[in-house]
């Protein structure tokens, strides 16, 4: 696995884990597509968000309904291109204060050593078949 590809995609997390929008970003090509998973937890539905613009409504929105978003990423698998990422996240309603922990997994496409395709998944399995691996 790129070591390069695995550091970046850890900088990127744990930006967006503290808040750092802008750190965030500069792990994320322009030209990102993100289909956030997230958004089903809040009564929607997946959504694509694109582009920096897009990643910065993203979150806006996470933050609209939650008081504490934190992404936990314990095993990662190489695609050459972009890796698999699996593991949970937290969250407490802003509202009800309620915390859950939610199965999440990313599978990423990476470009001149950016993210461009973040797909995100609530369930383990379909991530790995989604990125053509097995358990």
């Amino acid at each position: 696995m790129s070591k390069e590809n695995v550091e970046a995609f850890k900088r990127g997390l744990e930006a967006g884990n503290r808040g750092d929008v802008d750190g965030l970003l500069d792990e994320l090509h322009p030209e990102i597509e993100w289909h956030s998973a997230l958004h089903a937890l809040m009564g929607g539905q997946q959504t694509v968000f694109r582009g920096h613009a897009g990643v910065r409504r993203m979150i806006g929105d996470l933050y609209d309904t939650f008081a504490e978003v934190r992404i936990e990423m314990s095993e990662l698998r190489d695609l050459g291109d972009g890796l698999v990422a699996i593991g949970h996240t937290r969250t407490r309603g802003k509202a009800s204060g309620v915390e859950t922990v939610t199965p999440l997994a990313f599978v990423t496409e990476i470009r001149n050593g950016k993210t461009i395709s973040i797909r995100a998944y609530l369930d383990r399995q379909e991530a790995l078949e989604a990125a053509g691996l097995s358990e």
